[in-house]
């Protein structure tokens, strides 16, 4: 009778034993479950513009430009090319296009693009490419804004001047195409279409032997130079 009563509780503890396990072994399970679930979700973020600027329009670019401008008060530039490099001073009554050329410059906007238009003894043009790279970026930036005009009265086009490319079309107020701007260096005779039609925003002050000679190399019917120059842009100070 002693020996049936300790099987029966052999029997007992081995069974409470198993159970034990099985109940721990199914906590730990649930617990596992519970920290690595089967399928990890991850969320795809949002494309944004370059350091979460929102994208440039005509109806918001007086208020983005005039408030970055305030953070951001530099105005002096450095225009790198495989002829060498150009500095550029901005001035600094001519805000929104100050600002917005300082803005396009961080924003590395001007990096390989190229100086896609030279004529010997009137100007020499830059900001534009045929790169696809460079109409994605503006797809970016603000497709469709153009900056409104900042005429200077008694502000004429000299040697070294900088000022903004135009839009042609349907375009009265003489409005800035952002993206482009060119250099002067022809004579004042040849300036009468551009005095007061166009906004002069800076000058160069270091490099107009660079200017010139990019002004000289060959281009084809369009002005276009038959090799590319390629520019990077980056702020002085």
């Amino acid at each position: 009778m002693m020996k049936l009563f300790i099987y029966l509780f052999g029997i007992v503890l081995l069974f409470g034993s198993c159970e034990d396990k099985k109940k721990a072994s199914q906590t730990e399970t649930e617990i596992e479950n519970e920290i690595k679930p089967e399928k990890e979700i991850k969320i795809k973020p949002e494309k944004e513009n370059p350091q979460n600027y929102p994208e440039i329009t005509n109806e918001n670019v007086v208020q983005f430009l005039t408030e970055y401008g305030e953070k951001n008060p530099e105005t002096k530039v450095l225009i790198s090319s495989s002829f060498g490099d150009i500095e550029i001073e901005l001035y600094k009554d001519t805000p929104l296009h100050r600002a917005n050329f300082i803005y396009l410059v961080k924003q590395h906007y001007f990096d390989e693009t190229f100086f896609h238009r030279v004529v010997p003894n009137f100007i020499i043009q830059a900001g534009n490419s045929d790169l696809v790279s460079t109409q994605k970026k503006r797809a970016e930036l603000g497709k469709e804004y153009l900056l409104p005009s900042e005429i200077i009265p008694g502000r004429v086009h000299e040697y070294g001047t900088v000022s903004g490319a135009k839009e042609y079309r349907e375009n009265p107020d003489n409005r800035t195409a952002p993206y482009e701007f060119f250099i002067f260096l022809g004579p004042k005779t040849s300036t009468t279409h551009l005095n007061g039609n166009y906004t002069i925003f800076g000058k160069v002050t270091k490099g107009m032997d660079v200017v010139e000679e990019i002004s000289k190399v060959k281009a084809d019917d369009g002005d276009w130079p038959l090799n590319n120059i390629y520019i990077s842009a980056k702020v002085l100070e």
